[in-house]
């Protein structure tokens, strides 16, 4: 019995210990490592990624190692580098300069047709009255009578008075002031559509533009009384309708070349070839310039002097009559007539202010120039190719002719003589 009973204890183990290896075959087996799904990728991740290679097939870009970096830092990598948007106060001032800048156009030309107008009647109105007045003097000479020579007088008198005003306020010159205005009006017009058209107009060009438009109004005034400008100045100086910087400003900078950066379209030759250009027209188109005008205002001082002086002798020498009185009359009353059609038909004042006006386009020429070889940053000038034709153009010049022109100016430096011709094909 004993027996039985150990046979079934063994048995019993065995099968138990049996059983409890298959259990734990089976939980080997339950807990072998699975095969690892395939996980999702980041989608935003995947979108970089797509974009770099396309980036990288369109545009040629080579990265040197794979982008290891977190997704902000892709973002702003990939981000567009635009021009700043413009906002909207700023649009709107540009606007009102623009408003502003068309109705001076306007009251420029409006002004400059009226002021012709008073030229052509003011001297139709002196010539009349003093050969109407010369004419009544002679036939009182020959026949006397008191009324004629009274009629004579006063009308001496009052082309003497209309005489004096012409020779004051030079109607040809205020109108020539104005043709000028409206010209230079219309071009700060077309620069502030071209800003807004084709740029993105900032604080600074709101600056420049109401400061160009100011400069305009101080340099062709509107009204006669108070800011006339002057028409008889003791020097013949050149015009100025741009904002002038004054050399407190100014930084003094070198000609220092700059290694291996964008010139944006600059080179030595290039400046050299402006340096030139800028010789000329300082010796040779500005001094004409104001030769010429020097001399025309010193003619224009004549006539305006002598006119009302010969009228004011006839209407003296037909007050008291006689023979010599009556010829002084006569002659003194068809040389104020030949002064008066000469000064103002002729339009001599117009004559000063083209001059005036031609001399202060050099002097900004000039002035443009130098102020844009001072920049030392080339990403701050203008484009050099650009700036070259627009200087050629304003001189009426190819770009051949151009440079043509700044040889010879360096020739002329070294051989130390003189340039045979202008700068300016225009005028």
């Amino acid at each position: 019995m004993a027996a039985l009973q150990a046979s079934s204890l063994l048995v019993s183990s065995s099968s138990s210990s049996s059983g409890c290896s298959s259990k734990r075959m089976i939980t080997a087996s339950i807990q072998a490592p699975k095969p690892s799904r395939p996980r999702l990728a980041d989608p935003s991740l995947m979108i970089t990624k797509k974009l770099v290679e396309e980036l990288r097939t369109r545009n040629g870009y080579s990265f040197a190692e794979p982008l290891q970096m977190d997704i902000a830092q892709k973002d702003r990598a990939l981000e567009p580098r635009l021009s700043p948007t413009p906002s909207i106060e700023t649009i709107t001032k540009l606007h009102a300069i623009l408003e502003a800048v068309e109705d001076r156009v306007e009251m420029h030309n409006n002004i400059g047709e009226q002021r012709d107008n008073w030229n052509k009647l003011l001297l139709n109105s002196v010539n009349m009255m003093t050969l109407t007045a010369t004419t009544m003097a002679a036939m009182a000479a020959a026949t006397p009578a008191p009324s004629l020579r009274a009629c004579s007088a006063l009308l001496f008198t009052a082309a003497t008075g209309m005489s004096l005003v012409m020779s004051k306020i030079q109607p040809s010159q205020l109108a020539e002031e104005q043709r000028n205005a409206s010209r230079l009006f219309k071009q700060l017009q077309s620069e502030i559509k071209s800003i807004l058209a084709l740029q993105s107009p900032s604080a600074s060009d709101v600056k420049e533009m109401m400061a160009k438009m100011l400069a305009l109004d101080r340099a062709y005034p509107l009204p006669l009384l108070g800011a006339m400008l002057e028409k008889f100045p003791t020097k013949f100086e050149p015009a100025a309708w741009w904002p002038r910087v004054s050399n407190n400003c100014r930084q003094s900078r070198g000609w220092k070349t700059v290694a291996n950066t964008e010139r944006n379209g600059w080179s030595e030759d290039l400046e050299v070839e402006m340096r030139a250009i800028v010789q000329v027209l300082k010796s040779k188109d500005k001094q004409d310039y104001l030769r010429l005008g020097n001399l025309a205002l010193k003619l224009n001082k004549i006539m305006a002097v002598s006119a009302p002086l010969l009228t004011g002798i006839a209407a003296a020498g037909s007050a008291f009559g006689g023979s010599t009185a009556t010829m002084v009359t006569a002659i003194a009353g068809a040389m104020a007539a030949i002064i008066n059609g000469f000064e103002h038909g002729g339009q001599v004042g117009m004559v000063v202010e083209m001059y005036r006006n031609c001399a202060g386009f050099f002097d900004l020429m000039e002035e443009t120039i130098e102020a844009t070889l001072e920049e030392e940053e080339y990403s701050k000038r203008e484009n050099g190719e650009l700036f070259e034709m627009k200087v050629a153009m304003k001189l009426g010049r190819s770009l051949s002719q151009l440079r043509d022109l700044a040889r010879k100016s360096m020739a002329s430096c070294i051989e130390g003589t003189e340039v045979d011709e202008f700068g300016s094909k225009l005028f």
